[in-house]
């Protein structure tokens, strides 16, 4: 039960900071260089996966060992780890091998998802250790 708690919460604070961030604090940046290559409407079924996979990464490699060592430190250097390695693996190829793909956009949202990963797995920790206080 715990395990769902910890994920239902990681996926809740994921969410709600990149609907932020993409919703409205960069909305703009990325339209503006990402348009040419968008679809009209994005492919919801692929987007949900992807969260609900990146999260389950986020919980197997980084909050659910912190939450093994007490550390809401760790959880966020290696969640800001994480999410470097896996931003850059999307991104360097996206900019690989798609014609039109902004390197502004691909050092952008290498540094977004280096800091939500480490701002989500630290929040999350933090929340699970807040709520087993006694």
């Amino acid at each position: 039960m715990k395990l769902l708690l910890t994920y239902g919460l990681a996926l809740m604070i994921f969410l709600v900071l990149d609907a932020v961030w993409l919703g409205y604090l960069c909305k703009d940046f990325y339209l503006s260089r990402m348009e040419p290559i968008m679809l009209e409407r994005p492919r919801m079924g692929a987007a949900m996966l992807f969260y609900t996979v990146y999260v389950t990464g986020l919980m197997y490699f980084v909050i659910v060992p912190a939450l093994s060592t007490g550390g809401w430190h760790a959880a966020a250097v290696n969640g800001g780890l994480f999410g470097f390695f896996t931003y850059l693996t999307y991104n360097a190829t996206a900019y690989a091998v798609i014609k039109r793909f902004d390197l502004g956009l691909a050092v952008v949202d290498v540094a977004w998802g280096s800091f939500i990963a480490a701002t989500v797995s630290a929040l999350t920790v933090l929340g699970i250790q807040w709520w087993d206080t006694p």
